[in-house]
């Protein structure tokens, strides 16, 4: 039976619902959204949040440096937990090679997004040797694994071999 031109556009939005549904299902976010209502982007993606690096206070043998990471209102809040991977660090984007290791817990989580900012520490030994550096890019964690893309901070520093991360903490 051919169809007419009146069952054709109820045709396709139902065509619509049906593949926006089974999208949300299958990424297992399925949630009751009432007609009309956007769901907001996730504040861990990096294009969603902001990284500031700032001087910590020092210890006995190391720098302490902090990134904050902040979320502006209008994105949804996460789950982050561990240190970030993949940690590069720069100096007027020229890339310095040094590599960082981790420290700490890496299991435990923390809510993150507009409100509640998090944190994680740049720990340099402090031997002298300190090279200047101006940005760091990582990758953030999840519970369930890493979150895809590349978040930036940027603030005076410096780094060295032996250089470790510690994990995302609450709090600026």
């Amino acid at each position: 039976m051919p169809t007419s031109r009146n069952t054709a556009p109820v045709i396709a939005a139902a065509t619509v619902v049906a593949v926006t549904w089974a999208a949300l299902t299958s990424a297992g976010t399925a949630q009751a959204v009432p007609s009309g209502e956007v769901l907001a982007p996730s504040a861990c993606r990096p294009a969603n949040h902001l990284a500031k690096i700032t001087r910590d206070r020092p210890d006995s043998g190391h720098v302490h440096f902090r990134v904050t990471l902040t979320a502006p209102k209008g994105y949804a809040t996460c789950r982050l937990a561990g240190s970030p991977t993949d940690v590069a660090f720069a100096q007027h984007g020229t890339p310095l090679g040094i590599t960082a290791g981790r420290y700490g817990d890496q299991t435990t989580s923390v809510t993150f997004g507009p409100g509640h900012p998090v944190h994680f520490d740049i720990r340099v030994p402090a031997d002298g040797r300190g090279t200047p550096a101006d940005e760091a890019s990582f990758t953030l964690r999840a519970p369930g694994g890493e979150i895809p893309g590349t978040s930036v901070a940027e603030g005076p520093f410096e780094v060295t071999a032996g250089t470790v991360v510690g994990p995302i903490r609450e709090g600026a």
